[in-house]
């Protein structure tokens, strides 16, 4: 199995977290991962991504154009900045919650309409609303894990696997938060 994966959020909506799982579930199937974060202008809102690449051997982190099996993104917006690097037959996994860039917040700017509609007309598309799915599950901050859930659709790792890495990433006051996180997104 060789997969790319991005990540892609807003800085702040725990994409590290998220990809720290994902490295550590990948290294116990065996398999060579290569991370890379690109940080950016996180602690200020801006646009954050993660490269996680496995296989039996990988030499680079970096994810080209046209290179992406999956692209995680926590924002609608930052699926559609990001679609460019997706592979003809791969998917965008994406929350359906909209945050509001600076250009849009101080005006100089409108947020995209039926960016959704878009980008399915190009690509295969999982939209869920996971901030509700969170919030379900009992904290707003668990989006990541429960985009996490959705991902696992598109890996054969068995579903205990993720929970153990969940159990060994997350601190231990959030496991069974996660982990409700988690299932919402996998069983949606």
């Amino acid at each position: 199995m060789n997969k790319s994966i991005m990540i892609v959020g807003v800085g702040g909506q725990g994409s590290l977290l998220a990809s720290k799982l994902l490295g550590k579930l990948l290294l116990s199937e065996g398999l060579d991962v290569k991370v890379s974060e690109v940080h950016g202008m996180s602690q200020r809102g801006g646009s954050v991504v993660t490269y996680v690449r496995c296989g039996q051997k990988v030499y680079s982190p970096v994810i080209d154009k046209g290179g992406a099996d999956c692209i995680v993104s926590f924002e609608k917006l930052e699926a559609a900045r990001w679609i460019e690097y997706l592979k003809k037959d791969g998917v965008i996994i994406t929350n359906t919650q909209q945050i509001d860039p600076m250009p849009v917040i101080t005006g100089a700017a409108e947020y995209p309409e039926n960016i959704l509609d878009e980008l399915s007309s190009k690509v295969k598309v999982d939209a869920l609303d996971a901030l509700s799915l969170a919030t379900e599950a009992g904290s707003a901050k668990a989006v990541n894990i429960v985009l996490m859930g959705r991902l696992a659709k598109y890996f054969d790792i068995s579903y205990d696997k993720w929970i153990s890495a969940i159990e060994t990433t997350v601190a231990e006051r959030f496991v069974e938060l996660n982990k409700k996180a988690f299932e919402l997104g996998y069983n949606y």
